[in-house]
């Protein structure tokens, strides 16, 4: 442009900054190229020293790509530069990605930081060092064995690893601090050879000799692991010394004879199985839950047959129950055989493996209780319906008008208990709504006193400033009658059940049976009987599904899991005491309804429903099942109606393609075999926009609501229907 330019003092003035600009490159770039260099410097320099380092090392950026990586690393991972640290480690850690972010994150704030993981091979350390130049030093070892988990190495007692041919294979971090060291031989330490077991041997320390009392524990393939023990005290004998040495160890452990019985166990035991554990004792009496006789695992550990040397095996504790983890290993001192076994507590682990184990039981029963549920609806909704139809034609003086209205209500009473059923398979939509708990109780007490029976008396008592609630009535009554039933049920012989309803505040939350209830008002329902009692190993178990300590043939075990559930989904909190012996006291705990001051409705005059007049027009039906589709038309044809049935979506498709053909209505069943109910009524609605629909079905209505909000002009009627509930739908749906 410079040169381009008309007037020389342009061309001068571009020329100089031209000049300019490429000396301000050619110094970014020489800069650029001195930074480039150092930094290839610096990594060089870092690569030539972890180059000889025996962990696996790597110099990567801030992303984790990798830019040297030492011998060690590049023969143990095969690890090449360009690659990850996050693809490096796939096959060492589960999930190297949230690691390497996790360390890399603090070391920004410390500069450096580490952390041992467990992992198939062992304990690992992996540690992360900041360095210039945004670039970050990687280095993974062996991490010191602690030994938690591990039968091999008992936490904090020195421990030698021999082979068959005296070898010594492995040592733990405390036998190498107690030698000095790493040895490969028991005669670089030992002055005897061989070593005497279940006595005091002098070993070489770099302090000097130290005497220690040696136990063997059979490790399996030819391998023993040789225990150096503190030795016994003065005026104790090498055998109890052991296990006094042993006593304060934070693992409980307890010694048994091949046939089973007690000979030593330190503090962690027994406070672990309990006061039962005692000399003597046989391992039968303390646990069981393996499926076959212990007897039998002992005398295979024994004879070094034993192929699972770890069992998991119930406490037979009386004040709570506990699960244990038990790993048998077979022990030789001075040619006596006993077993030695490492416990641990597995009560947790067993717990959440028996709620997934429940929680699959109770997915397949409510799947199986929803499909049984339809099935009965469908029965009776062709029993109570062809019902109808015959009561159409007795009057009252009829001799057999009792007896239809006898099988009519009989009806309606299944249909109630099979929409309990179908609610126990879905969980269930509340409808909430403010209450009053004394109103509740007072609608309830007649029934209640009817299923309590004579010899038992039930007594109410209300707190006199009881603020509202909001729950579902209907649920509510439920939880209510499943407490009185087992109530009622604890008092064999007879006595008092009391219901008490109290206001209470709690100024701070309250933490118990591992719920925290928070701060609040809240109004409290106790229901308190004065029965047999539960124990205490029976108390935590009570809620759980299926569990009942009822005979066969007296209980399900869902009364107390159902009114748990309805509870927790009402935001409120159950909890049990009980005394065996004494009685047993339920406490729900429901969180008071903030009311706002509004003005109150005028109360509503409930109407009599007058019966459906008779009607005109054309309605489809279709329905799969004969029964029902036959006393559904010839219900509406009494009303008046043309009726044209189909038995199934395809069949009524069929029926529409006649153009010609006037619909007014579509009465489908939702569940039905091939298309369901939206799904063909959804089709037909594409030529026919204007038709109105009627779903029935013999499900919960929560299986429809999603499908149901793209069908424009559509209700739903449930199963079992009477034949007035369908005139009177119809009726509604035309008008």
């Amino acid at each position: 442009m410079g040169v381009l330019a008309p007037d020389r003092l342009i061309q001068m003035g571009l020329l100089a900054a031209s000049l300019a600009v490429m000396g301000l490159g050619f110094a970014v770039t020489l800069r650029a190229r001195k930074s480039r260099s150092r930094h290839e410097s610096t990594i060089s320099s870092i690569a030539a020293f972890i180059e000889k380092d025996a962990s696996p090392s790597f110099v990567c950026t801030s992303d984790g790509e990798v830019l040297q990586a030492n011998a060690a690393a590049r023969q143990t991972y095969a690890t090449r530069k360009g690659e990850t640290m996050a693809g490096t480690l796939r096959n060492t850690f589960a999930n190297p990605g949230g690691i390497l972010f996790r360390l890399r994150k603090q070391a920004e704030i410390d500069g450096a930081a580490r952390e041992d993981i467990v992992t198939r091979k062992g304990h690992m350390r992996l540690a992360v060092h900041e360095m210039e130049d945004d670039t970050l030093l990687w280095r993974l070892e062996a991490a010191p064995d602690t030994g938690q988990g591990r039968s091999a190495d008992g936490p904090g007692l020195p421990m030698l690893m021999v082979g068959r041919t005296g070898a010594v294979l492995y040592m733990n971090e405390s036998a190498r601090k107690l030698v000095g060291g790493r040895i490969k031989t028991l005669e670089a330490v030992f002055e005897q050879v061989p070593v005497k077991l279940g006595s005091v041997n002098p070993l070489t320390t770099p302090d000097g000799p130290v005497d220690v009392l040696v136990t063997q524990v059979d490790a399996g393939a030819g391998r023993r692991a040789y225990y150096l023990l503190p030795p016994p005290t003065e005026g104790d004998d090498e055998k109890s010394g052991s296990w006094a040495s042993l006593e304060d160890l934070p693992v409980p452990l307890v010694r048994f004879s091949p046939a089973g019985d007690v000979r030593g166990f330190n503090r962690c035991a027994s406070e672990l199985i309990g006061n039962a554990l005692a000399e003597g004792k046989n391992i039968s009496d303390l646990m069981a839950g393996l499926g076959r006789p212990i007897s039998d695992w002992l005398e295979e550990t024994v004879s070094g047959r034993a192929v699972q040397q770890s069992e998991f095996l119930r406490l037979t504790r009386s004040d709570k129950e506990m699960f244990v983890q038990v790993a048998l290993n077979r022990m030789n001192e001075d040619g006596e055989v006993s077993v030695i076994a490492v416990l641990a507590d597995a009560t947790e682990l067993k717990t959440l493996e028996a709620q997934f184990v429940q929680s699959q039981k109770m997915q397949a029963i409510g799947q199986l209780a929803g499909g049984v549920a339809h099935d009965f609806n469908n029965l009776l909704t062709a029993i109570s319906g062809h019902c109808d139809l015959l009561l159409l034609r007795h009057d009252q003086g009829d001799p057999d008008y009792s007896d239809l209205v006898q099988i009519n209500q009989n009806a309606n009473r299944a249909a109630a208990l099979v929409g309990q059923l179908l609610a126990f398979s879905r969980k269930q939509t509340l409808r909430p709504e403010e209450l009053d708990l004394r109103d509740t109780m007072s609608d309830l007490t007649h029934l209640l006193n009817r299923l309590v029976g004579e010899k038992v008396t039930l007594n109410l008592s209300h707190d006199p400033v009881l603020k509202p609630i909001r729950a579902d009535k209907r649920q509510l009554e439920q939880v209510l009658m499943n407490l009185v039933v087992n109530a009622r049920d604890a008092m064999p012989d007879g006595g008092e059940i009391q219901i008490e309803t109290e206001c209470m505040t709690l100024s701070e939350p309250l933490e118990r049976d591992r719920v925290s209830v928070p701060v609040g008002d809240y109004v409290c329902l106790r229901v308190v009987d004065q029965g047999v009692g539960i124990s205490a190993d029976k108390l935590q178990k009570v809620f759980e599904p299926f569990y009942t300590t009822k005979k066969t043939g007296e209980g399900t075990g869902l009364g107390l899991s159902t009114a748990y559930g309805i509870v927790k989904q009402t935001g409120g909190f159950i909890f049990v005491d009980s005394t065996p012996g004494q009685g047993t006291c339920f406490s729900i705990m429901f969180p008071v309804l903030e009311v706002t001051t509004t003005k109150a409705p005028a109360a509503k005059v409930p109407t009599q429903m007058a019966e459906p007049k008779h009607g005109d027009g054309v309605i489809l039906l279709v329905e799969d099942e004969a029964p029902v589709r036959a006393f559904a038309s010839r219900a509406l044809r009494l009303r008046g109606y043309t009726v044209l049935e189909a038995d199934s979506a395809e069949a009524a498709l069929k029926t529409l393609e006649d153009a010609s053909l006037n619909v007014d209505l579509f009465v489908t069943d939702v569940v039905m075999p091939g298309k369901d109910g939206p799904s063909w009524v959804r089709e037909a609605l594409q030529e026919r926009p204007d038709v109105r629909v009627v779903f029935v079905s013999g499900y919960a209505e929560d299986r429809l609501t999603d499908q149901q909000r793209e069908i424009p002009n559509s209700v739903f009627l449930p199963k079992p229907f009477s034949l007035n509930d369908l005139a009177e739908t119809v009726h509604q749906q035309l008008h």
